[in-house]
Protein backbone atom coordinates (compact mmCIF):
# COMPACT_ATOMS: atom_id res chain seq x y z
CA UNK A 1 0.00 0.00 0.00
CA UNK A 2 3.04 2.27 0.00
CA UNK A 3 2.68 3.19 3.68
CA UNK A 4 5.50 3.51 6.20
CA UNK A 5 5.22 1.55 9.45
CA UNK A 6 4.99 3.57 12.64
CA UNK A 7 4.20 2.77 16.24
CA UNK A 8 1.65 5.58 16.16
CA UNK A 9 0.27 5.44 12.63
CA UNK A 10 -3.51 5.67 12.34
CA UNK A 11 -5.17 4.63 9.08
CA UNK A 12 -8.58 6.12 8.35
CA UNK A 13 -10.62 3.86 6.06
CA UNK A 14 -13.24 5.65 3.97
CA UNK A 15 -13.14 9.17 2.48
CA UNK A 16 -16.81 10.07 2.89
CA UNK A 17 -18.07 12.65 5.38
CA UNK A 18 -17.05 10.52 8.38
CA UNK A 19 -13.55 9.81 7.12
CA UNK A 20 -12.97 13.46 6.28
CA UNK A 21 -14.11 14.51 9.76
CA UNK A 22 -11.70 12.01 11.35
CA UNK A 23 -8.82 13.18 9.15
CA UNK A 24 -9.41 16.79 10.16
CA UNK A 25 -9.55 15.87 13.84
CA UNK A 26 -6.37 13.79 13.73
CA UNK A 27 -4.61 16.60 11.85
CA UNK A 28 -5.73 19.05 14.54
CA UNK A 29 -4.28 16.74 17.19
CA UNK A 30 -1.01 16.52 15.26
CA UNK A 31 -1.23 12.74 14.87
CA UNK A 32 0.44 10.72 12.12
CA UNK A 33 -2.22 9.23 9.84
CA UNK A 34 -2.87 7.87 6.37
CA UNK A 35 -6.08 7.58 4.35
CA UNK A 36 -7.51 4.55 2.53
CA UNK A 37 -10.61 4.07 0.39
CA UNK A 38 -11.74 1.00 -1.53
CA UNK A 39 -12.99 3.24 -4.37
CA UNK A 40 -10.61 4.65 -6.98
CA UNK A 41 -12.60 7.91 -7.16
CA UNK A 42 -14.12 8.44 -3.71
CA UNK A 43 -16.07 11.53 -2.66
CA UNK A 44 -14.01 14.36 -1.14
CA UNK A 45 -10.77 13.13 -2.80
CA UNK A 46 -9.91 16.54 -4.29
CA UNK A 47 -10.70 18.26 -1.00
CA UNK A 48 -8.62 15.75 0.99
CA UNK A 49 -5.59 16.25 -1.26
CA UNK A 50 -5.88 20.03 -0.88
CA UNK A 51 -6.24 19.93 2.90
CA UNK A 52 -3.65 17.22 3.55
CA UNK A 53 -1.07 17.39 0.74
CA UNK A 54 1.53 15.44 2.74
CA UNK A 55 -0.78 12.61 3.88
CA UNK A 56 -0.43 9.29 2.07
CA UNK A 57 -3.59 8.06 0.35
CA UNK A 58 -4.23 4.54 -0.93
CA UNK A 59 -7.16 3.88 -3.28
CA UNK A 60 -8.49 0.47 -4.30
CA UNK A 61 -8.91 -2.93 -2.61
CA UNK A 62 -7.86 -3.17 1.03
CA UNK A 63 -4.60 -4.99 1.68
CA UNK A 64 -3.98 -6.69 4.99
CA UNK A 65 -0.20 -6.27 4.75
CA UNK A 66 -0.58 -2.51 4.48
CA UNK A 67 -3.20 -2.20 7.22
CA UNK A 68 -1.01 -4.20 9.61
CA UNK A 69 1.52 -1.34 9.54
CA UNK A 70 -0.87 0.83 11.57
CA UNK A 71 -1.28 0.96 15.32
CA UNK A 72 -5.01 1.53 14.78
CA UNK A 73 -7.65 1.63 12.07
CA UNK A 74 -10.57 4.04 12.17
CA UNK A 75 -13.20 2.43 9.96
CA UNK A 76 -16.03 4.47 8.43
CA UNK A 77 -19.57 3.06 8.82
CA UNK A 78 -19.83 2.30 5.11
CA UNK A 79 -17.00 -0.26 5.36
CA UNK A 80 -17.59 -3.55 7.14
CA UNK A 81 -15.16 -4.36 9.95
CA UNK A 82 -15.49 -7.96 8.72
CA UNK A 83 -13.52 -7.18 5.57
CA UNK A 84 -10.76 -9.85 5.35
CA UNK A 85 -7.96 -7.28 5.27
CA UNK A 86 -9.31 -5.54 8.38
CA UNK A 87 -9.68 -8.85 10.21
CA UNK A 88 -6.11 -9.76 9.22
CA UNK A 89 -4.82 -6.50 10.67
CA UNK A 90 -6.83 -7.01 13.84
CA UNK A 91 -5.40 -10.50 14.32
CA UNK A 92 -1.92 -8.99 13.96
CA UNK A 93 -2.63 -6.65 16.88
CA UNK A 94 -3.89 -3.52 15.13
CA UNK A 95 -6.68 -1.78 17.04
CA UNK A 96 -9.91 -1.44 15.04
CA UNK A 97 -12.52 1.13 15.95
CA UNK A 98 -14.91 3.68 14.47
CA UNK A 99 -15.32 7.44 14.59
CA UNK A 100 -17.78 7.28 17.50
CA UNK A 101 -15.21 5.70 19.83
CA UNK A 102 -12.73 8.40 18.81
CA UNK A 103 -15.44 10.92 19.70
CA UNK A 104 -16.13 9.25 23.09
CA UNK A 105 -12.43 9.40 23.95
CA UNK A 106 -12.44 13.19 23.66
CA UNK A 107 -16.01 14.17 24.65
CA UNK A 108 -16.22 15.99 27.98
CA UNK A 109 -20.01 16.42 28.18
CA UNK A 110 -22.67 13.72 28.77
CA UNK A 111 -23.91 11.75 25.76
CA UNK A 112 -27.50 10.78 24.91
CA UNK A 113 -27.60 8.15 22.17
CA UNK A 114 -30.46 6.82 20.06
CA UNK A 115 -30.53 3.80 17.80
CA UNK A 116 -33.21 1.55 16.30
CA UNK A 117 -34.44 0.50 12.89
CA UNK A 118 -37.02 3.30 12.59
CA UNK A 119 -37.66 6.69 14.14
CA UNK A 120 -34.15 7.43 15.39
CA UNK A 121 -33.70 10.62 13.35
CA UNK A 122 -37.02 11.99 14.59
CA UNK A 123 -36.26 11.18 18.25
CA UNK A 124 -32.71 12.53 17.97
CA UNK A 125 -33.93 15.81 16.48
CA UNK A 126 -36.77 16.13 19.00
CA UNK A 127 -34.51 15.49 22.00
CA UNK A 128 -32.04 18.06 20.72
CA UNK A 129 -34.78 20.69 20.47
CA UNK A 130 -36.06 19.79 23.93
CA UNK A 131 -32.57 20.33 25.33
CA UNK A 132 -32.25 23.68 23.51
CA UNK A 133 -35.56 24.90 24.95
CA UNK A 134 -34.34 23.78 28.38
CA UNK A 135 -31.44 26.24 28.05
CA UNK A 136 -28.75 23.60 27.47
CA UNK A 137 -25.87 24.04 25.02
CA UNK A 138 -26.51 20.92 22.93
CA UNK A 139 -24.80 19.42 19.88
CA UNK A 140 -26.78 17.01 17.68
CA UNK A 141 -25.40 14.64 15.03
CA UNK A 142 -23.74 11.29 14.48
CA UNK A 143 -25.51 9.21 11.84
CA UNK A 144 -27.81 12.20 11.38
CA UNK A 145 -26.22 15.33 9.93
CA UNK A 146 -22.89 16.34 11.46
CA UNK A 147 -20.31 13.55 12.03
CA UNK A 148 -19.66 12.91 15.73
CA UNK A 149 -16.08 14.23 15.96
CA UNK A 150 -17.09 17.48 14.24
CA UNK A 151 -19.40 18.14 17.21
CA UNK A 152 -16.59 18.16 19.79
CA UNK A 153 -16.36 21.44 21.68
CA UNK A 154 -15.62 22.52 25.24
CA UNK A 155 -18.76 24.70 25.09
CA UNK A 156 -21.13 21.73 24.64
CA UNK A 157 -23.11 20.64 27.72
CA UNK A 158 -24.90 17.67 26.11
CA UNK A 159 -24.33 15.58 22.99
CA UNK A 160 -27.32 13.94 21.33
CA UNK A 161 -26.26 11.27 18.84
CA UNK A 162 -28.14 9.13 16.37
CA UNK A 163 -26.12 5.93 15.99
CA UNK A 164 -26.40 3.20 13.36
CA UNK A 165 -25.58 -0.45 13.90
CA UNK A 166 -22.45 0.05 11.79
CA UNK A 167 -21.24 2.86 14.05
CA UNK A 168 -21.94 0.84 17.18
CA UNK A 169 -19.82 -2.06 15.89
CA UNK A 170 -16.80 0.21 16.19
CA UNK A 171 -17.44 1.19 19.84
CA UNK A 172 -16.01 -0.75 22.77
CA UNK A 173 -17.83 1.22 25.52
CA UNK A 174 -20.11 4.14 24.76
CA UNK A 175 -20.54 5.04 28.46
CA UNK A 176 -23.48 7.31 27.62
CA UNK A 177 -25.63 9.14 30.14
CA UNK A 178 -28.86 7.94 28.49
CA UNK A 179 -29.52 5.53 25.60
CA UNK A 180 -32.38 3.79 23.81
CA UNK A 181 -33.01 1.12 21.20
CA UNK A 182 -36.34 2.29 19.82
CA UNK A 183 -37.23 -0.84 17.88
CA UNK A 184 -35.74 -3.63 15.78
CA UNK A 185 -36.95 -4.73 12.36
CA UNK A 186 -34.95 -6.54 9.72
CA UNK A 187 -32.52 -4.23 7.92
CA UNK A 188 -29.04 -4.29 6.37
CA UNK A 189 -29.17 -8.02 5.73
CA UNK A 190 -26.50 -7.43 3.09
CA UNK A 191 -24.11 -6.72 6.01
CA UNK A 192 -25.42 -9.12 8.67
CA UNK A 193 -25.84 -12.89 8.60
CA UNK A 194 -29.21 -12.71 10.39
CA UNK A 195 -31.47 -10.49 12.49
CA UNK A 196 -29.81 -11.58 15.75
CA UNK A 197 -26.41 -10.37 14.59
CA UNK A 198 -28.01 -7.04 13.66
CA UNK A 199 -29.69 -6.86 17.10
CA UNK A 200 -26.40 -7.60 18.86
CA UNK A 201 -24.78 -4.67 17.07
CA UNK A 202 -27.60 -2.36 18.19
CA UNK A 203 -27.37 -3.64 21.77
CA UNK A 204 -23.80 -2.36 22.07
CA UNK A 205 -25.33 1.04 22.81
CA UNK A 206 -26.19 -0.19 26.33
CA UNK A 207 -22.58 -0.85 27.37
CA UNK A 208 -21.68 1.49 30.22
CA UNK A 209 -24.98 3.43 30.06
CA UNK A 210 -26.28 5.14 33.22
CA UNK A 211 -29.92 5.47 32.09
CA UNK A 212 -31.80 3.25 29.61
CA UNK A 213 -35.11 4.09 27.93
CA UNK A 214 -37.11 1.00 26.95
CA UNK A 215 -40.04 0.74 24.53
CA UNK A 216 -42.60 -1.57 26.20
CA UNK A 217 -44.22 -2.18 22.81
CA UNK A 218 -41.00 -3.69 21.43
CA UNK A 219 -39.53 -6.71 23.23
CA UNK A 220 -36.18 -6.26 21.48
CA UNK A 221 -35.85 -2.75 22.93
CA UNK A 222 -34.88 -4.33 26.25
CA UNK A 223 -31.18 -4.76 27.14
CA UNK A 224 -30.21 -8.40 26.63
CA UNK A 225 -27.76 -8.15 29.53
CA UNK A 226 -28.98 -6.51 32.73
CA UNK A 227 -26.52 -3.96 34.08
CA UNK A 228 -26.55 -1.43 36.91
CA UNK A 229 -28.54 1.24 35.11
CA UNK A 230 -31.77 3.09 35.74
CA UNK A 231 -34.58 2.04 33.39
CA UNK A 232 -37.26 4.43 32.08
CA UNK A 233 -40.23 3.14 30.07
CA UNK A 234 -42.64 4.30 27.40
CA UNK A 235 -45.19 2.67 25.13
CA UNK A 236 -48.64 2.89 23.58
CA UNK A 237 -50.03 -0.38 24.91
CA UNK A 238 -51.01 0.66 28.44
CA UNK A 239 -50.50 3.29 31.11
CA UNK A 240 -48.48 2.62 34.24
CA UNK A 241 -46.77 4.43 37.09
CA UNK A 242 -43.62 6.32 36.01
CA UNK A 243 -44.21 5.41 32.36
CA UNK A 244 -44.74 7.68 29.36
CA UNK A 245 -47.78 6.46 27.46
CA UNK A 246 -50.97 7.36 25.63
CA UNK A 247 -54.47 7.57 27.08
CA UNK A 248 -56.47 6.04 24.22
CA UNK A 249 -59.71 6.19 26.24
CA UNK A 250 -59.53 9.94 26.80
CA UNK A 251 -61.48 11.98 24.27
CA UNK A 252 -59.00 13.45 21.81
CA UNK A 253 -56.21 11.31 23.30
CA UNK A 254 -53.34 12.66 25.38
CA UNK A 255 -49.70 11.94 26.06
CA UNK A 256 -49.33 10.75 29.64
CA UNK A 257 -46.72 10.38 32.36
CA UNK A 258 -48.02 7.89 34.83
CA UNK A 259 -51.69 8.82 35.15
CA UNK A 260 -51.19 12.52 34.54
CA UNK A 261 -52.06 14.06 31.17
CA UNK A 262 -49.20 16.03 29.61
CA UNK A 263 -50.41 17.14 26.20
CA UNK A 264 -53.45 16.52 23.98
CA UNK A 265 -52.38 14.81 20.76
CA UNK A 266 -54.37 17.36 18.76
CA UNK A 267 -51.71 19.93 19.70
CA UNK A 268 -49.01 17.94 17.91
CA UNK A 269 -48.08 18.76 14.31
CA UNK A 270 -46.65 15.28 13.74
CA UNK A 271 -49.28 12.62 13.17
CA UNK A 272 -49.56 8.85 13.20
CA UNK A 273 -49.08 6.08 15.72
CA UNK A 274 -45.33 5.80 15.07
CA UNK A 275 -44.84 9.53 15.71
CA UNK A 276 -46.71 9.34 19.01
CA UNK A 277 -44.29 6.60 20.01
CA UNK A 278 -41.37 8.77 18.92
CA UNK A 279 -42.69 11.67 21.00
CA UNK A 280 -42.97 9.44 24.07
CA UNK A 281 -39.42 8.16 23.53
CA UNK A 282 -38.05 11.70 23.40
CA UNK A 283 -39.99 12.65 26.55
CA UNK A 284 -38.66 9.60 28.40
CA UNK A 285 -35.07 10.41 27.41
CA UNK A 286 -35.57 14.05 28.37
CA UNK A 287 -36.93 13.01 31.77
CA UNK A 288 -33.90 10.77 32.31
CA UNK A 289 -31.67 13.74 31.45
CA UNK A 290 -33.58 16.03 33.85
CA UNK A 291 -34.79 18.39 31.11
CA UNK A 292 -37.59 20.82 31.93
CA UNK A 293 -41.02 19.30 31.24
CA UNK A 294 -42.56 22.59 30.08
CA UNK A 295 -39.69 23.07 27.64
CA UNK A 296 -40.05 19.52 26.31
CA UNK A 297 -43.78 19.90 25.72
CA UNK A 298 -43.21 23.25 24.02
CA UNK A 299 -40.66 21.63 21.70
CA UNK A 300 -43.20 18.92 20.86
CA UNK A 301 -45.90 21.46 20.01
CA UNK A 302 -43.62 23.23 17.54
CA UNK A 303 -42.03 20.18 15.90
CA UNK A 304 -43.42 19.59 12.42
CA UNK A 305 -41.38 16.52 11.50
CA UNK A 306 -38.38 15.84 9.32
CA UNK A 307 -38.16 16.32 5.56
CA UNK A 308 -38.77 13.08 3.62
CA UNK A 309 -40.21 11.33 6.68
CA UNK A 310 -44.00 10.97 6.37
CA UNK A 311 -44.04 14.45 4.83
CA UNK A 312 -47.29 15.74 3.34
CA UNK A 313 -46.63 17.04 -0.19
CA UNK A 314 -50.05 18.11 -1.55
CA UNK A 315 -53.63 17.02 -2.16
CA UNK A 316 -54.78 16.58 -5.74
CA UNK A 317 -58.43 15.80 -6.58
CA UNK A 318 -59.11 14.57 -3.05
CA UNK A 319 -55.99 12.36 -2.97
CA UNK A 320 -53.15 12.99 -0.49
CA UNK A 321 -49.54 12.48 -1.54
CA UNK A 322 -47.02 11.63 1.20
CA UNK A 323 -43.23 11.64 0.83
CA UNK A 324 -41.62 9.03 3.08
CA UNK A 325 -38.41 8.59 1.11
CA UNK A 326 -36.57 8.09 4.42
CA UNK A 327 -38.50 4.83 4.82
CA UNK A 328 -35.50 2.73 3.76
CA UNK A 329 -36.52 -0.61 5.29
CA UNK A 330 -39.78 -2.60 5.36
CA UNK A 331 -40.35 -1.95 9.07
CA UNK A 332 -40.45 1.80 8.49
CA UNK A 333 -42.78 1.39 5.53
CA UNK A 334 -45.10 -0.94 7.45
CA UNK A 335 -45.37 1.65 10.24
CA UNK A 336 -46.16 4.39 7.72
CA UNK A 337 -48.85 2.29 6.02
CA UNK A 338 -50.55 1.65 9.36
CA UNK A 339 -50.31 5.27 10.51
CA UNK A 340 -51.78 6.77 7.34
CA UNK A 341 -54.18 3.88 6.79
CA UNK A 342 -55.80 4.41 10.19
CA UNK A 343 -56.40 8.08 9.45
CA UNK A 344 -57.51 7.88 5.81
CA UNK A 345 -61.11 7.77 4.64
CA UNK A 346 -59.94 5.75 1.64
CA UNK A 347 -57.13 3.28 1.02
CA UNK A 348 -53.34 3.37 0.66
CA UNK A 349 -51.62 3.17 -2.71
CA UNK A 350 -48.01 2.34 -1.95
CA UNK A 351 -45.07 3.26 -4.17
CA UNK A 352 -42.01 1.24 -3.15
CA UNK A 353 -38.73 -0.08 -4.50
CA UNK A 354 -34.96 0.35 -4.67
CA UNK A 355 -32.15 -1.70 -3.14
CA UNK A 356 -33.77 -4.10 -0.65
CA UNK A 357 -30.45 -4.91 1.07
CA UNK A 358 -31.48 -8.55 1.32
CA UNK A 359 -34.34 -7.85 3.75
CA UNK A 360 -37.58 -9.82 4.02
CA UNK A 361 -40.52 -7.80 2.69
CA UNK A 362 -43.24 -10.01 4.18
CA UNK A 363 -43.75 -7.50 7.04
CA UNK A 364 -45.59 -5.32 4.50
CA UNK A 365 -48.34 -7.88 3.95
CA UNK A 366 -50.48 -7.36 7.04
CA UNK A 367 -50.72 -3.53 6.93
CA UNK A 368 -51.33 -3.67 3.17
CA UNK A 369 -54.01 -6.32 3.64
CA UNK A 370 -55.79 -3.99 6.08
CA UNK A 371 -55.25 -0.64 4.41
CA UNK A 372 -53.89 -1.12 0.89
CA UNK A 373 -55.57 -0.71 -2.48
CA UNK A 374 -52.59 -1.29 -4.76
CA UNK A 375 -48.78 -1.34 -4.73
CA UNK A 376 -46.66 0.19 -7.49
CA UNK A 377 -43.04 -1.02 -7.49
CA UNK A 378 -39.96 0.30 -9.23
CA UNK A 379 -36.17 0.02 -9.06
CA UNK A 380 -33.68 -2.78 -8.64
CA UNK A 381 -35.68 -4.93 -6.20
CA UNK A 382 -39.20 -3.85 -7.09
CA UNK A 383 -40.01 -7.40 -8.11
CA UNK A 384 -39.01 -8.63 -4.62
CA UNK A 385 -41.65 -6.38 -3.09
CA UNK A 386 -44.22 -7.32 -5.71
CA UNK A 387 -43.69 -11.03 -5.07
CA UNK A 388 -44.15 -10.45 -1.32
CA UNK A 389 -47.43 -8.50 -1.54
CA UNK A 390 -49.15 -9.73 -4.71
CA UNK A 391 -50.76 -12.81 -3.13
CA UNK A 392 -52.78 -10.40 -0.95
CA UNK A 393 -53.42 -7.46 -3.24
CA UNK A 394 -52.91 -6.15 -6.76
CA UNK A 395 -49.50 -4.79 -7.72
CA UNK A 396 -47.82 -3.44 -10.81
CA UNK A 397 -44.32 -2.43 -11.94
CA UNK A 398 -43.08 0.91 -13.28
CA UNK A 399 -39.73 1.57 -15.01
CA UNK A 400 -39.17 4.94 -13.32
CA UNK A 401 -40.40 6.96 -10.36
CA UNK A 402 -42.18 9.29 -12.78
CA UNK A 403 -44.16 6.40 -14.22
CA UNK A 404 -44.85 5.04 -10.74
CA UNK A 405 -46.42 8.35 -9.64
CA UNK A 406 -48.55 8.52 -12.79
CA UNK A 407 -49.68 4.92 -12.27
CA UNK A 408 -50.63 5.64 -8.64
CA UNK A 409 -52.59 8.73 -9.66
CA UNK A 410 -54.54 6.72 -12.25
CA UNK A 411 -55.50 4.07 -9.67
CA UNK A 412 -56.29 6.35 -6.71
CA UNK A 413 -59.82 7.22 -5.61
CA UNK A 414 -61.11 10.17 -3.57
CA UNK A 415 -59.96 9.83 0.05
CA UNK A 416 -56.97 7.64 -0.84
CA UNK A 417 -53.39 8.29 0.21
CA UNK A 418 -50.53 7.79 -2.26
CA UNK A 419 -47.69 6.85 0.06
CA UNK A 420 -44.15 6.97 -1.30
CA UNK A 421 -42.33 4.80 1.23
CA UNK A 422 -39.75 2.74 -0.67
CA UNK A 423 -38.85 0.13 2.03
CA UNK A 424 -35.45 0.09 0.31
CA UNK A 425 -32.21 2.02 0.05
CA UNK A 426 -31.97 4.55 -2.75
CA UNK A 427 -28.55 3.82 -4.21
CA UNK A 428 -29.73 1.80 -7.21
CA UNK A 429 -31.15 4.93 -8.88
CA UNK A 430 -30.38 7.95 -6.68
CA UNK A 431 -27.53 9.58 -4.78
CA UNK A 432 -29.43 9.25 -1.49
CA UNK A 433 -32.94 9.22 -0.01
CA UNK A 434 -33.00 13.04 -0.08
CA UNK A 435 -32.55 13.20 -3.86
CA UNK A 436 -35.15 10.44 -4.22
CA UNK A 437 -37.65 12.33 -2.07
CA UNK A 438 -37.03 15.57 -3.92
CA UNK A 439 -37.80 13.86 -7.22
CA UNK A 440 -41.04 12.48 -5.80
CA UNK A 441 -42.02 15.97 -4.63
CA UNK A 442 -41.26 17.32 -8.11
CA UNK A 443 -43.28 14.57 -9.81
CA UNK A 444 -46.28 15.24 -7.54
CA UNK A 445 -45.93 18.96 -8.14
CA UNK A 446 -46.22 18.33 -11.87
CA UNK A 447 -49.53 16.43 -11.60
Amino acid sequence: MGLIASDKLTIVIGLGATGLSCARFLHKLGQNFALVDTRFDPPNLTQVKQEFPNVKIHLGPLEGAGLRLASELIVSPGVSIREPAILEAKRAGTKVRGDVELFVEHAKAPIAAITGSNGKSTVTTLLGRMAERSGIQVAVGGNLGTPAVDLLSDKVELYVLELSSFQLEGVERLNAQCVTVLNISEDHMDRYMNKMEYLQAKQRIFIGAKHVVVNDDEALSQPLINQSMRVWRYGLAQMDVNKFSQDAAREGRSLMYGFDALLPECELKIKGRHNISNALAALAMGKALALKMDAMLDALRHFDGLPHRCQWVRDVDGISYINDSKGTNPGATAAAIQSFGEGASGKIILIAGGDAKGTDMSVLREPLRRFGRHTVVFGQDGDVIRAAVEPLMSASSAPTLNKAVLRAKALAETGDVVLFSPACASFDMFKNYIQRGEQFIAEVGAL
